[in-house]
Parts: structure tokens; sequence; C-alpha cells
């Protein structure tokens, strides 16, 4: 895959930091390994993949009635646009960047697949409408108490992790009248 910077193709590969527990503002790199896995161990198994996003996973522990090529054709495409629509919330280093909101992001993905339960299936167009007007600016008025913890002097941190958050910030992404769903839209 590849992704639209300064009007240059670049392999998303590129973009990805594999040795660094966080990315900073000044690397050329805009999310981790550790947390573009949340996103996508989230995207394949759903609420249950926050607790094996450390985990290695083999094949046949994948979704019950999927096998690797199925998991891939649709996983891959879903997250390859996510990425792509998604990537200058990515290069600011927004809130997307953070590993808690993409395990969230994950599980909002996880709706779209073949696999996902019938009553709480969604259609790829419904995920996107609902990540529409989120603001993924890092601000305590959208995140805190949804993804991060806001200090005293109202800097935020995003520390609580995937398992503490990553349900949190599914709801709030899947269910925008509820109280965390209206804060990440800024409403």
């Amino acid at each position: 895959m590849k992704i639209d910077v300064d009007d240059k193709l670049v392999p998303f590969t590129k973009l990805v930091n594999s040795s660094k527990r966080q990315v900073g503002k000044t690397d050329p790199e805009v999310v981790t390994l550790s947390a573009l896995r949340a996103l996508v161990i989230a995207a394949i198994y759903g609420r249950t993949g926050l607790a094996r996003s450390a985990e290695t996973v083999h094949e046949d522990e994948l979704p019950a009635g999927t096998n690797a090529e199925q998991v891939e054709g649709s996983v891959v495409p879903l997250l390859a646009r996510l990425l792509s629509d998604h990537f200058p919330h990515f290069a600011s280093r927004s809130a997307i960047t953070a590993p808690a909101v993409l395990a969230g992001l994950g599980i909002a993905v996880h709706q779209t697949t073949p696999w996902a339960g019938p009553m709480t299936a969604l259609g790829a167009e419904d995920l996107y409408r609902l990540l529409a007007d989120i603001q993924w600016d890092r601000q305590p008025r959208y995140w805190d108490g949804v993804a991060a913890k806001a200090s005293a002097t109202g800097r935020l941190n995003f520390g609580g992790g995937v398992r503490d958050s990553g349900s949190r910030v599914a709801d709030a992404i899947l269910y925008p009248g509820t109280e965390a769903g209206r804060r990440i839209r800024g409403q």
C-alpha cells in the first residue's frame, strides 16, 4: 500500500516505526508498529482482540469459518482506505495515532467484516459516516475520559493503553448519541 505524502507515493511501511514505543513530532514515521498491530488485531477479532494485541496470532486461531485469505481480503482494503483517507491526521500526530484510539477504530472496522455478529454488523460506508465528524485533535475536550486523561495543566496523557481504553473509544465511535460519542465529535 502506498500513501500520498507531499505529492509523492510512499510505501506505508516507511511510515511505521518498528523500533520505538512512541513516534516523535519530527520522526518521518507516523505510527508505531505496536499501535498498528492493535488496529489490525482489533479489526480481525473485535473486542476480544484487545486481549490479544500483544500475543502471537496463528492462522488456526482466526475467527470461526475464516481463513487467512478471507481475513486479508476483507481487512486489508478496509484498513488501507482508513489509513489513506485519514493520513493527514496521522501526519499531524493527532489522537488517531494513539494505540487505544487505533484499537477502538479496529473494533469499529471489525463490525464491517463478514464474520462480525449480525446484531452489530455495519456496512463500510456506515462506518465512514460514523468517522466523518470525529475531532481527531489531541484536545481534552474531545478525548479526556475516552482515550486519555487530562492533567491539571490540561495536557493529555494517552498512556491508558489498548486494554484500558480501546472499548471506550469503540463505543464512542459506534454510538454517536452517547456522552463519549458526542464528546469525540465536539458536540
